[in-house]
């Protein structure tokens, strides 16, 4: 019996999702699109290979947090030089740049190696509900 194993997908073979984040919940969320980005829901999933699907998040913003993590979650940043940390929480962020806190979840979840970048670059995000790639068909995942 022989091992098949799987090649690497071209850009037209992929499938694209959609998902609506409005009253999700944030890191069930970012566990979704973090498998669906891999390419675990697959049959073909091996670990070597970015074998992913794009995924297309509308209302990113508008998710939410369990209990006091809105005020209490802080997320730090580091410029390099003598005293450069810096540090922002998450209603903040919010306010600043909204697709960033859900970005930085799904990053945090996906493997930290060469592929992680060209996985990221599959996610498309939104804060509103309408999106562009509705020439590409994607389908509704609940």
């Amino acid at each position: 019996m022989k091992t098949i194993t799987p090649t690497q997908l071209k850009g037209d073979e992929r499938k694209w999702y959609i998902i609506d984040a409005e009253w999700e919940t944030l890191g069930k969320l970012a566990v979704k699109i973090a498998v669906i980005l891999k390419g675990k829901n697959k049959v073909s999933f091996v670990p070597h290979l970015d074998n992913g699907d794009y995924v297309i998040v509308t209302n990113c913003d508008k998710f939410k947090v369990t209990w006091k993590k809105l005020t209490d979650k802080t997320y730090y940043s580091h410029t390099g030089y003598l005293g450069g940390l810096k540090e922002i929480s998450l209603e903040d962020l919010l306010a600043k740049k909204p697709i960033k806190a859900l970005e930085i979840a799904v990053n945090g979840m996906l493997p930290k190696n060469k592929l992680r970048k060209w996985m990221l670059s599959r996610l498309k995000l939104f804060t509103w509900a309408e999106h562009i790639y509705v020439a590409q068909k994607p389908e509704l995942i609940k």
